[in-house]
């Protein structure tokens, strides 16, 4: 697994790009897994800070439940729908996956100022994150795999 920081040194450019799709956007939609093994979406916000990548959740979540239970999530991130006519100048959606791990040290969580004593958080270690955009007349998705570097697939 890959903090953020890792990934940013291995995929500069892609992880520039996340980014910036990211910060179009403050929601993100998280999956992760339930008891049963059927996936369960949940909506979220994440964080930059210290090289990581983060995110909270209230006291009682059943999302807290999965991700104790298997840390295995992924989150997608949607930017704005682009102008009328011209496909190409949408920033594209942002898909991560990996894990997250529960962090309950109070110093390191002292910083986020959460609402409440009983909050959780959650740092984000990356396995996969995928970029997907129009060029052209092309759907154009960069996908970086920990381990195995950075691709790119054009479909017309």
């Amino acid at each position: 697994m890959a903090s953020w920081q890792e990934f940013e040194e291995q995929a500069p450019e892609l992880a520039g790009a996340a980014r910036r799709v990211m910060g179009t956007c403050k929601h993100r939609v998280l999956a992760t897994l339930r008891k049963d093994g059927s996936p369960r979406v949940s909506g979220i916000e994440t964080t930059f800070r210290d090289g990581e990548l983060w995110t909270g959740s209230m006291p009682r979540a059943v999302k807290v439940h999965d991700l104790r239970r298997d840390p295995r999530m992924a989150v997608h991130v949607a930017s704005p729908e682009p102008g009328e006519g011209d496909p190409s100048t949408w920033e594209g959606d942002v898909k991560l996956a990996g894990r997250a791990v529960e962090v309950a040290d109070e110093a390191v969580r002292e910083p986020f100022q959460q609402p409440s004593p009983d909050s959780h958080l959650f740092r984000i270690e990356l396995t996969e994150v995928v970029w997907t955009r129009v060029e052209g007349d092309e759907i154009v998705m960069t996908v970086w795999h920990e381990g195995a570097g950075v691709r790119e697939i054009r479909r017309k």
